[in-house]
């Protein structure tokens, strides 16, 4: 009997260890991902004389803040995930005692990845508002979205973003920032034995502000497609007509119209489940399994931009290929 109890024990330890030696495989390759993948986007639209637009501004500082998290957030947990491997090895700020450490890394990796989750959300929700104006207002489009404008409301986005991120751990002392190892993330937590209401209200505040934004984002995008039905319409039976209207979106503003609305799409599903983690957290859940892939669905995402621009901008795409694939390779496939 104990044989076959010491058995099983090694292959309970084999089978965790397995998961997390998979576990960190996954995270390495996210890293790569992410940085390879926003490192093309900064490099097309910073190179690119033709995505020096306020558009193009707006893409460049959505891969700013997906860079953040490939070069952070992502890589401290495998870091942690590595320390609870080794034997006989604590990390200081793991422990019970952790918040009386000099430095916790969660009080800058947590705020981190909360703020560059808004500057996303509030960076489509620009985009989206950009791309309606050039649906919707086509004659107003140069006048109303300019690069100056673009530039402050970028500002304006990372701030409000960070200032919003660190507002919990301000404004109230019984939430605290801890490394979750459900989620192998740093997350905001009230702290061990206390219950505070005005806490939880200031934990909802996130899911609260980002599905209003996602919402508006969704209604915007709904009208400007709906919008561009009509101009479809409007263009068909003016091409029977062998006229011209010069009130109509040009093609490149509905093709990107389209794209944004993919990107939101994309990030308003991997955002979901971390609305209703947090949602069940506050009435007594923990879910702890749920939170592992709410949270690196979420990750996930900052990985997917790159791929949704290269699929529907053929101009990315070239521009693209032209950075990745040699010259000769390429007239070699030409003829």
């Amino acid at each position: 009997m104990l044989e076959e109890s010491e058995q099983t024990n090694c292959m309970v330890c084999c089978c965790t260890l397995i998961n997390k030696v998979l576990m960190i495989v996954f995270m390495i390759l996210l890293i790569l991902a992410i940085l390879f993948g926003n490192s093309v986007t900064l490099t097309v639209i910073l190179g690119t004389k033709h995505f020096h637009t306020p558009q193009g501004y707006l893409k460049a500082s959505l891969a700013v803040a997906d860079l953040a998290v490939g070069i952070f957030v992502v890589p401290f947990s495998v870091y942690a995930e590595v320390s609870f491997m080794i034997p006989d090895y604590t990390p200081e700020w793991t422990t019970n005692n952790s918040l009386t450490t000099t430095f916790h890394p969660c009080n800058f990796i947590g705020p981190t990845f909360a703020g560059c989750t808004l500057v996303s959300i509030t960076t489509i929700f620009l985009l989206t508002i950009e791309r309606s104006i050039a649906v919707l207002k086509p004659l107003h489009k140069e006048s109303v979205i300019t690069r100056k404008r673009t530039s402050i409301f970028i500002v304006l986005s990372w701030v409000g973003s960070f200032f919003l991120a660190v507002s919990p751990i301000l404004y109230s002392n019984d939430i605290v920032l801890e490394y979750n190892p459900c989620s192998r993330m740093c997350n905001y937590a009230i702290r061990s034995g206390e219950h505070s209401t005005q806490a939880w209200n200031i934990l909802l505040l996130f899911p609260a502000f980002d599905f209003t934004l996602l919402g508006a984002t969704v209604i915007i995008n709904i009208l400007s497609l709906s919008s561009i039905r009509q101009h479809s319409k409007r263009r068909k039976h003016l091409a029977e007509a062998d006229c011209k209207s010069v009130n109509t979106p040009t093609f490149s503003d509905v093709k990107a119209a389209k794209t944004i609305g993919t990107l939101t799409l994309a990030f308003t599903a991997s955002f979901t489940p971390i609305a209703v983690f947090v949602v069940g957290n506050v009435v007594g859940n923990e879910w702890c399994n749920f939170s592992f892939f709410a949270f690196w669905i979420l990750a996930t995402n900052s990985c997917w931009n790159v791929i949704i621009y290269s699929v529907r901008d053929q101009k990315f795409r070239n521009r693209a290929q032209q950075l990745l694939v040699p010259s000769h390779m390429r007239n070699s496939s030409n003829t």
